[in-house]
């Protein structure tokens, strides 16, 4: 059976969320995780996006978190604040969807710039939007990114959402409340933290190895004991995300 390395992603990430979950959603892929795991295993998911919606119900697949679909048979639809303040802050949040042009060893995001100069970065990048605040207080955060070694340092240029901070103790000493990120669903296996927050390879996807997870990561990368093998795509996830969820290829066209 063929299919992406997206797919392939957002298939697994999918497969963590469990029945009744309540989820900060993000766009583009971890978007079609969360809409392709309500229409599998997790039927009771309860979908709130940024701008406002509770209790999403989309008829399609949303292109925005202003998308006018979200607000058709939604619980609540209130204000952007209210969503922050009186749900996620509050810990009402169970699960946080992220992503970062670069991932450290301890679960640290960087989507702000690459470089070492902040006032004149190699690259300038869109910045955390609302990331920085379900990194810190969601009880769990999910991360989804290709592994390619410039995505994963050993210390991030720029420090926009929180992971375990320094490791050990550092993340609950700065107040924060959440879990932290509790896996990182790559093309190629997934990584969780240690008991120091460090991040390991826990399970490789089928006809991956440890070799390619560790040229493909900025540290020496930690292998479980126990490493596990991920469950293969099947032909019906697939299906729903091709004819279903993204029929026109909007998130999915680009890739191979």
């Amino acid at each position: 059976m063929d299919y992406s390395p997206s797919e392939l992603m957002i298939v697994n990430a999918a497969r963590l969320l469990k029945d009744g979950d309540v989820v900060f959603v993000g766009v583009g892929q971890p978007n079609l995780a969360c809409n392709l795991a309500k229409r599998t295993h997790a039927p009771n998911l309860v979908m709130i996006y940024e701008a406002g919606v509770i209790g999403a119900e989309p008829a399609r697949l949303p292109l925005s978190i202003g998308d006018p679909t979200l607000v058709s048979g939604a619980l609540s639809v209130v204000s952007m604040y209210d969503i922050f303040a009186l749900y996620l802050q509050r810990g009402n949040v169970d699960v946080g969807f992220l992503g970062g042009a670069q991932i450290d060893r301890y679960g640290n995001i960087n989507a702000t710039m690459i470089g070492n100069d902040y006032a004149h970065p190699k690259v300038r990048l869109p910045g955390s939007g609302g990331a920085q605040e379900i990194a810190a207080w969601a009880n769990r955060c999910y991360i989804m990114t290709p592994h390619q070694k410039r995505r994963f340092p050993e210390r991030v240029d720029f420090l926009t959402s929180a992971g375990y901070l320094n490791g050990g103790h550092a993340r609950e000493d700065a107040g924060l409340r959440g879990h932290g990120p509790v896996a990182v669903v790559t093309d190629l296996g997934i990584l969780e933290p240690d008991s120091d927050g460090e991040l390991m390879l826990t399970a490789l996807h089928p006809g991956k190895t440890v070799e390619m997870a560790r040229e493909n990561t900025g540290w020496d990368l930690k292998i479980a004991a126990a490493l596990r093998q991920t469950d293969p795509v099947t032909e019906r996830e697939l299906q729903i995300l091709r004819e279903e969820l993204d029929p026109t290829g909007i998130y999915l066209k680009s890739t191979g």
